[in-house]
């Protein structure tokens, strides 16, 4: 990479972006109110990102975030409790676990061709499945709450006094993603997800295996959720049937959209930007009249919708560009200014 694609416009903002995120703790003095909300933010921008593995490339409209999340969830936790095994290492056995699940459910799925609303109909009603399901086993979950130990150890047990290591690990995840996300759409799998969400009959007349493409797009997304699905275990402090929430993945899909499909950062733009807001609504309009928040929130999406249909990722797309042109221009102006002398 040369000098010039080095220092163009997209990558400046990226690298500001990196330090603002570094340096937020710093600007706000560590605040624990908005290092959870940083968190959170964090949090839906990891999963959004993930769903744009399986539905913004492969076009599958996948509503179930927060089944992979609980059973992540649930693996660490329950493993903690138990056998007093660190997070370290369950989060990872949680992403596993996520990781079968989708398979057991995507292979005949995919096998007999079940997309757009009922493969969205069939991946919500897991989610319920679980969370009915982990409500009557008691001796993992069950309708209490069950208390992570905080140990001896912080960092053994993976429970801080402060938000502020959960910020940072939830940063490198993100960064990780992305650039799985990256890795993916340039890669062949990322050509073929692409091609499948345009029209997958037509692909598989060229040989592709849809079902092997979209099992290992929902492998990597299930296990990114159960991996996250540890930490937010681990965050909150305990493991209860409600991490199986139907809202959280009809939100995450949500972002997704909004932030426009396929689009490597266009997901976790929406998160950053939609959560926050949603966050700063809800403190400051909640009190005064529950809801309302929900309100303007709903006003918004339904903005983007009609006058962004393909997302606020191309938006963006085009800003950059103009910033290049003009980053080109003005260049090109100062080196004929110095020639001129």
């Amino acid at each position: 990479m040369n000098v010039k694609n080095l220092f163009n416009p997209r990558n400046i903002l990226i690298l500001i972006g990196v330090g603002i995120a570094l340096a937020i703790p710093l600007i706000f003095n560590a605040s624990q109110y908005v290092m959870l909300l940083m968190t959170t933010v964090l949090l839906y921008a990891i999963l959004a990102s993930a769903w744009n593995i399986i539905g913004g490339m492969a076009g599958q409209l996948d509503l179930a975030a927060a089944a992979y999340l609980g059973l992540g969830a649930f693996t660490t936790g329950t493993l903690l409790i138990r056998w007093n095994i660190t997070p370290w290492v369950g989060m990872f056995l949680g992403g596993l676990v996520a990781t079968a699940l989708a398979m057991l459910i995507g292979f005949p799925l995919f096998g007999f061709k079940v997309k757009e609303l009922w493969y969205a109909l069939s991946s919500s009603a897991l989610v319920v499945v679980l969370q009915s399901l982990f409500m009557m086993w008691n001796e993992v979950g069950g309708p209490t709450e069950k208390y992570l130990p905080i140990g001896t150890s912080p960092w053994y047990s993976l429970r801080f006094n402060d938000y502020m290591p959960y910020y940072y690990l939830m940063l490198i995840i993100l960064v990780v993603v992305l650039l799985v996300n990256r890795w993916i759409r340039y890669s062949k799998l990322g050509y073929s997800l692409l091609a499948l969400g345009e029209d997958e009959d037509a692909v598989e007349v060229l040989g592709v295996n849809s079902q092997s493409s979209k099992l290992k797009a929902l492998a990597i997304y299930a296990f990114i959720c159960g991996v996250v699905g540890g930490i937010f275990a681990s965050i909150y402090g305990y493991v209860h049937p409600a991490f199986f929430d139907t809202s959280m993945s009809m939100e995450i899909a949500i972002l997704g959209i909004v932030g426009g499909m396929g689009f490597i950062y266009g997901p976790a733009l929406a998160a950053i930007v939609m959560v926050s807001f949603r966050e700063v609504l809800r403190a400051s309009l909640g009190s005064q009249l529950a809801g309302l928040y929900l309100a303007v929130y709903a006003i918004i999406l339904i903005v983007v919708a009609l006058y962004q249909p393909r997302g606020i990722a191309p938006l963006v797309e085009r800003g950059i560009k103009k910033a290049q042109t003009y980053f080109v221009e003005l260049t090109r102006g100062r080196r004929a200014d110095i020639k001129s002398h």
